[in-house]
């Protein structure tokens, strides 16, 4: 049951009030993922509003990602996004999904040595032309495509890798298993990309679709770099949880 609350007198515009009554609805549960919205129609009686309004109040909850609106269909409620700690903790993406009980499965594109590109070389401190071990995965949470990755690695400090079976496993659990190797820190950078053509047919969007890429450099204690990695998650599915402190001193523990 939509709850028509309308402050004419408000300072806060039509439409999101409008929106914001659609958001409550759906983020308690109101309206169940995969349910359809009322109509324009409807939805202009039951607030009383232009069709205008309805139609922005509908353009921001999508672009949010909480509705999906399917041509000659109608309005529905989205899926909900899959929230990821990447960047308040030092984790992998199997290992943030398979904490929450939705272990990825990867669908390998890649997996070689080649002869490190400047670029790669320069952000692992390799020597251009190094081998370095390059790994193409499509990842899945529940059968849905969600993210497609890149990762670089020294080959000198991995041998093996390239024939080990990612699909189900998780990277950095082989690679401190079998070499010792753990990560101590890294440096992620976020950015809204739109989908190529490839990126859009494999992640299953429309090309142009929002992306966030996150490109991540991973050291080892010694500070030498051990993994370069470009990720591009569905904006639709995607959303960063950021833990934020205060540049105050914080009690030590005894």
């Amino acid at each position: 049951m939509i709850n028509p609350t309308i402050d004419r007198r408000s300072y806060i515009p039509l439409y999101v009030q409008v929106k914001d009554a659609l958001e409550d609805l759906i983020e308690s549960g109101g309206l169940a993922t995969g349910e359809q919205l009322p109509g324009e129609p409807e939805l202009c009686r039951i607030f009383d509003v232009s069709r205008t309004v309805v139609r922005q109040a509908l353009r921001d909850l999508e672009l949010q990602g909480l509705i999906l609106r399917e041509k000659g269909k109608g309005t529905f409620v989205a899926e909900p996004k899959l929230r990821e700690g990447l960047f308040q903790e030092l984790t992998g993406f199997y290992e943030d999904m398979a904490g929450k009980g939705r272990p990825p499965v990867s669908q390998i594109l890649k997996q070689e040595i080649i002869p490190a590109p400047p670029r790669i070389a320069g952000y692992l401190r390799l020597r251009a032309g190094a081998e370095v071990v390059h790994i193409d995965r499509l990842r899945f949470v529940d059968g849905e495509p969600l993210v497609l990755v890149a990762s670089y690695l020294p080959a000198a400090r991995c041998p093996g890798l390239e024939q080990v079976d990612l699909a189900r496993r998780s990277l950095y659990e082989y690679l401190e298993s079998a070499h010792g190797i753990v990560i101590a820190r890294g440096r992620r950078v976020l950015e809204a990309v739109p989908a190529s053509e490839y990126e859009a047919g494999l992640l299953g969007v429309k090309k142009g679709a929002p992306l966030i890429l996150l490109d991540s450099i991973s050291y080892l204690a010694d500070g030498s770099p051990i993994e370069y990695y470009h990720a591009l998650h569905r904006g639709d599915r995607s959303r960063f949880e950021v833990e934020l402190l205060r540049g105050v001193d914080l009690p030590v523990a005894p």
